[in-house]
């Protein structure tokens, strides 16, 4: 057992800028803000696209310092809601993530200005320009994907005043979901006493039923208490993008999504028509977890429990430090790089995992590009499951550190390809850990847990992607009231749990505990979760055909994140056509020989 902690638990955020109660930070926002608006006054101005060597000179000075904007302010933004995700309460803090957002209208005025003149231009002068200056031409897909966005775009007086009107239109109501939801305190019994807990802290991981039963009616108590507030948000997020949609004439709300990720809509049918066909083997799992939890069927409560300890003498907690070790060691045996990028992070401050009060729920991985840095922040509970969070978090993080030395532009990848990385880190360390278990017990351990992920990504995110598309539906009529809301989760619930939970066991609120429902800059949040589970599923059965030159391939994936299309980026390193549901099955196979091996070692447990 370590003696002393050698990873920190905090994170360091004062390396980066000054504090943010500071004067000296203020003086930073007041110097980004200025640049901004300069630049979106000049963008106004920008002339017409062409080879001529004053619209080349004035195309590629207005980039350069658009990309220098857009790296500020994500080291800003990152800033700033590092410090709010550690102290949800905190009114400061709040506020400077309410100014930073009134600033998106001038950045949202300069990607106007820049896809409007790229959309009117011809191919032959785009051409013209990208010829007069290399690095115009490095940043070519930028541009390209700059024209294809603008068919999102209002015309462009009515796209600047949306813009203005969003920040306290629909940003505002996703902004009242974080403060409504950072301030719920759950109260929970606790050696005999009522004690009050964030969200984050209230987990389903007891090996008591009871302790698990009784946090998830007290959590749904503290939710349900803002549950009609939480509706009026919902609705009016979703309303203000149906709007939205209406005016650009979209085939339908699933549109913007797929551009957002860069996803073919035959991708996402041959996924989820992969996934309906394939996923009732899961039922096997649950039906065995169940039995030798001594249940007729599981409850939402019981998907995340632990086995019965007489199937595993394995220590139910497990330290920081050693989660640490663990995490670096087998990231390190995948590829060397990645395992020495593990430990410069968790060496290094770039982590919040304290287990306190008063922080927002949930993970999340932020970048900070100009000091080629990222931070992560969750909520490490002494648990495998927690140990998986810290691998996820890092694979995203790494994927920063592969991306860091090219233009900001090539940095931004989808959503689905970024939840590939790191739904695929986890992958490593649960293969990793299954091969070196020690017992039978451990190995049940580490297969239990793989397959309530796989519930996790193929029963309960498919759950909230057919929510959600309903809920659009009918919110096209009208608005939704809570209780409707809870009508449509308990049947997207019970469709796609393939009804294998108890009668008395599912979730119909938790559309309100879902920060990912009132995210309002990114529709359809969750649907990339199941994408790069999947995926990296599928890569990781597949790293065998590549033996040794694997890690390389996977990181030249990495690479082409920033400048492909989703099934280019997969098609061009790895060979693989994401149209099909060939290569969905294959990662579904995967998924069917974890099954086999629980029922197989688990095997006498339920008679």
């Amino acid at each position: 057992m370590p003696t002393a902690a050698r990873f920190p638990l905090t994170w360091d955020l004062d390396s980066l800028f000054p504090h943010p109660t500071t004067p000296e930070f203020r003086t930073v926002l007041d110097r980004f803000r200025d640049r901004l608006i300069a630049l979106a006054d000049r963008s106004d101005r920008l002339p017409a696209v062409s080879g001529d060597r004053t619209a080349v000179s004035e195309w590629a000075a207005v980039l350069r310092e658009y990309e220098a904007i857009c790296r500020l302010r994500e080291d800003l933004s990152s800033f700033v809601g590092c410090h709010a995700a550690a102290d949800a309460a905190n009114k400061r803090f709040q506020q400077l993530e309410a100014e930073l957002s009134t600033l998106e209208p001038p950045r949202q005025r300069i990607a106007t200005n820049l896809e409007f003149a790229l959309k009117s231009a011809g191919e032959a002068d785009l051409k013209a320009l990208l010829a007069g200056d290399e690095w115009l031409r490095e940043i070519e897909f930028f541009l390209h994907e700059s024209r294809r966005n603008a068919a999102f775009r209002l015309p462009k007086p009515q796209e600047l005043l949306a813009a203005d009107l969003g920040v306290d239109g629909v940003h505002a109501w996703g902004r009242l979901y974080d403060r409504l939801s950072g301030a719920v305190r759950v109260r929970v019994l606790e050696r005999g006493e009522i004690v009050e807990k964030s969200v984050g802290q209230v987990q389903f991981t007891s090996p008591e039923r009871s302790v698990r039963q009784n946090n998830f009616y007290a959590a749904d108590k503290a939710w349900n208490a803002i549950a009609d507030t939480c509706a009026d948000a919902v609705n009016h997020i979703a309303g203000a993008r149906l709007t939205l949609y209406r005016h650009l004439g979209l085939r339908d709300h699933l549109d913007r999504p797929l551009r957002h990720n860069r996803l073919r809509r035959e991708t996402l049918d041959a996924m989820w028509s992969a996934v309906s066909r394939r996923k009732p083997v899961l039922l096997k799992y649950m039906n065995r977890k169940a039995r030798l939890l001594g249940l007729d069927k599981l409850a939402w409560y019981d998907t995340q429990a632990p086995l019965p300890s007489t199937l595993n003498s394995q220590p139910s907690t497990l330290a920081w430090d050693d989660a640490c070790r663990m995490v670096i060691d087998t990231a390190g045996r995948f590829s060397p790089e990645f395992g020495e990028f593990c430990r410069t992070a968790l060496e290094g401050g770039w982590i919040e995992a304290e287990n306190r009060s008063g922080k927002r729920q949930g993970g999340f991985c932020t970048g900070f590009p100009t000091a080629k840095q990222s931070r992560i922040f969750m909520t490490f509970t002494d648990s495998a499951d927690s140990m998986s969070t810290l691998a996820h978090e890092l694979g995203h993080a790494y994927h920063a550190h592969v991306l860091r030395d090219r233009p900001v532009f090539l940095q931004e990848y989808p959503m689905n390809l970024a939840e590939t990385a790191s739904t695929f880190a986890e992958a490593v360390l649960g293969e990793e850990r299954l091969r070196v278990a020690a017992s039978t017990g451990e190995r049940l351990e580490i297969l239990d847990h793989m397959l309530a992920d796989a519930v996790s990504f193929l029963m309960n995110i498919h759950a909230r992607f057919v929510f959600e598309d309903r809920f659009h539906r009918e919110r096209a009529a009208g608005e939704v009231p809570a209780e409707r809301l809870s009508e449509l989760m308990l049947q997207a619930q019970r469709e796609t749990y393939c009804e294998g939970l108890a009668d008395d066991g599912w979730n119909p609120r938790f559309w309100v505990s879902k920060l990912h429902f009132y995210i309002s800059s990114l529709p359809f949040y969750n649907f990339p979760y199941t994408f790069g589970y999947l995926l990296s599923l599928g890569l990781y059965a597949a790293s065998g055909e590549f033996g040794r030159e694997f890690p390389d391939r996977y990181r030249s994936l990495l690479l082409a994140t920033g400048d492909r299309e989703t099934e280019d980026a997969v098609r061009s390193t790895l060979g693989y056509d994401l149209t099909r549901e060939d290569f969905w099955n294959r990662s579904l196979d995967v998924v069917d020989r974890r099954v086999e091996q629980f029922l197989e070692l688990s095997d006498g447990g339920d008679r």
